[in-house]
């Protein structure tokens, strides 16, 4: 193992940007393991996140440490490990027998990370600034505690940003002469809840209740412990299933970010319900009608499941905002974050049109859903709760659709 420890001696230090290590052998209870940088209290760590079934587990430390941590890890449990720093990919292979094989790639770029960083914040106005430090950003190991976003993050403070723009543009959705109540479903580490809450509560002085919902219980606490050492009063978190939950009567903006599959569409059915003022929905592994779309006429290219499973994830997101369309909504479909950081880049934003509209499905839903041969979900939860009946002429109801 000498060839590792010599490599992460090297590479252990400020301009790394990640390392994942997987190809799990024999019982080791992680998947993967992640490691990046991170600045505490002014001193370079290095944090290990282990995935474990649902389960995200970190630590802490030094560089020595996180070496021979490392180094036991690809002894024994594991035989892959890629590393990207400012200037190079590189990957590390250990065989069953323990030979290690490392290939080096040059990263085509002519300045620093930190220039890179540096350059593109002048160009971008960012509605959290680089330079004033924001608590939970701390904590989160997206900035240091003088406001310098960590460079291996500096895609997460896009995303943040990049976020609330979009709260940023239906501010005159929201009516800030009473409380605003706000569910964020499926919230997960919550990111994005607290920049919610800091950008309408403490830079904006919005009156909200923010409630975050979610399955995983470590996850609820931990982010209800942050939620009170910010003295974040308006702000909790919830342990539950977005399908089931009935904890509101009324609510004005349902956030879903990442939210699987159906689940997304049982949270925008609440949203309609609610008759909330503004929707934003960030979809995720959109399963359904991969499995229920048939065409004749686009065999050729539905006979390749890779494309067929693209297809379905545009069309499924395609006809949800075209059903919120027809549930009375001005509707768009934005680019969430450049593809080029992740897949998971649309973003689907409702704000409640003036008056009231009855829900009826569209000429064109019908057409698009008809040419395909798909009943999504999202379509029959509507239709049920609103006495409407189906495209097949069967009568739905919301008790059925439920169960």
């Amino acid at each position: 193992m000498e060839q590792i420890n010599a490599l992460l001696k090297e590479i252990l230090t400020i301009d790394l940007i990640n390392i994942t290590i997987s190809g799990v052998r024999g019982d080791e209870p992680a998947s993967k393991i992640k490691i990046r940088p991170v600045l505490m209290k002014k001193e370079l760590y290095f944090q290990a996140t282990s995935y474990i079934d649902t389960k995200v587990i970190h630590s802490n430390d030094k560089a020595e440490a996180m070496a021979k941590k490392i180094a036991g890890w690809m002894e024994g449990s594991y035989k892959q490990m890629q590393i990207t720093t400012g200037t190079e990919e590189i990957s590390v292979l250990v065989s069953k027998k323990g030979k290690v094989t490392v290939k080096r790639r040059k990263k085509a770029v002519s300045v620093s990370p930190f220039e890179m960083v540096a350059s593109h914040n002048r160009e971008k106005r960012y509605i959290l600034k680089e330079g004033q430090p924001v608590d939970f950003l701390v904590d989160l190991g997206v900035m240091t505690r003088e406001g310098q976003v960590v460079h291996s993050r500096y895609d997460k403070f896009r995303q943040i940003n990049r976020f609330l723009e979009f709260i940023e543009d239906i501010l005159p959705a929201l009516d800030k002469g009473r409380t605003v109540h706000i569910i964020d479903f499926g919230c997960g580490k919550s990111y994005l809840t607290f920049a919610m809450y800091y950008y309408l509560k403490v830079l904006n002085g919005y009156d909200i209740q923010v409630t975050g919902l979610d399955l995983k219980k470590d996850v609820i606490e931990h982010c209800n412990q942050l939620a009170r050492r910010y003295g974040y009063d308006s702000l909790r978190f919830l342990h539950g299933d977005i399908a089931s939950y009935e904890g509101q009567d009324q609510v004005d903006m349902v956030v879903t970010l990442h939210a699987c599959d159906t689940a997304t569409d049982y949270a925008l059915f609440k949203a309609v319900l609610w008759n909330a003022r503004v929707i934003l929905s960030v979809p995720c592994c959109q399963h359904e009608l991969n499995q229920q779309m048939e065409c004749g006429d686009l065999t050729a290219v539905f006979q390749y499941g890779l494309l067929k499973e693209r297809m379905a994830a545009l069309v499924t997101d395609g006809l949800r905002a075209e059903l919120l369309t027809c549930a009375g909504y001005k509707t768009q479909v934005l680019e969430f974050i450049d593809m080029e950081h992740t897949p998971k880049n649309i973003l689907i934003r409702g704000v409640r049109e003036k008056g009231e509209k009855p829900f009826a499905l569209s000429d064109k839903y019908l057409s698009c859903r008809g040419l395909l041969h798909v009943s999504p979900t999202l379509e029959r939860l509507l239709t049920g709760a609103f006495g409407q009946k189906t495209p097949d002429g069967k009568e739905e109801s919301h008790s059925e659709t439920k169960d």
